[in-house]
């Protein structure tokens, strides 16, 4: 999901430029993955670094892997309210901590701050209070209705989201960036390669920003 007006509007200037029209499907990564583990053809796929390399061991797409763009995690609250601290680890876990809700998703961002949680011990503390956003719903909807005071998600699924005032990225000791990465799919239309090629053109790399993401290296 964190990619998906990015890529709607790549799949755009491609077309604009005569090349072929594509139509991507944006949903949740979890919900991605099951998908094309069980069968269903596509011509590219576009998920977190991690789950593209356990596809290709599964064989279910075809390699190489192409990196697209890179991700910061970041924070945020609904909108107005109080922004809390986030200069150095320590006063992100006491944000945390002190947090009535605290909405994550099923994503990499997710397992980054469970993994966060368990490195500060918190796990009993926060029992009852971290909120899982259902697939698909961006943690930002969970934020702006009140249902969570701290958000934990990508960038782009945060950026230009109503309702919701974003802090700002993790401190450094605890930041998470995550690559999303393409392949393409078993049965992938001829001129699949050479539209991801032009996907990860350097002529895109001021779109990619304007997306929150950052091309990758």
């Amino acid at each position: 999901m964190a990619t998906r007006h990015l890529l709607a509007e790549l799949a755009e200037r491609c077309a604009l430029a005569g090349g072929p029209r594509v139509a991507f499907e944006s949903v949740g990564g979890v919900d991605a993955a099951r998908r094309v583990a069980a069968g269903e053809q596509f011509d590219l796929v576009v998920l977190a670094s991690d789950a593209i390399d356990a596809l290709l061991a599964a064989g279910h797409v075809q390699g190489p892997r192409v990196d697209l763009v890179r991700s910061a995690m970041v924070v945020a609250v609904p909108a107005g309210a109080p922004h809390p601290s986030l200069h150095d680890e320590a006063a992100l876990r006491d944000a945390v901590a002190a947090a009535p809700s605290i909405g994550y998703s099923t994503g990499p961002s997710g397992k980054h701050l469970l993994a966060l949680v368990a490195r500060w011990g918190l796990q009993d503390a926060l029992a009852g209070r971290l909120v899982l956003a259902p697939p698909g719903v961006p943690v930002a909807t969970l934020v702006a209705r009140g249902q969570a005071a701290l958000g934990f998600q990508q960038l782009p699924e945060f950026a230009g989201q109503p309702g919701i005032d974003v802090v700002g990225e993790l401190p450094a000791a605890a930041a998470q960036t995550t690559t999303f990465s393409a392949a393409l799919g078993l049965q992938a239309a001829p001129g699949a390669a050479a539209v991801l090629a032009q996907f990860r053109g350097p002529d895109n790399a001021e779109t990619h920003r304007r997306h929150g993401l950052a091309p990758a290296a």
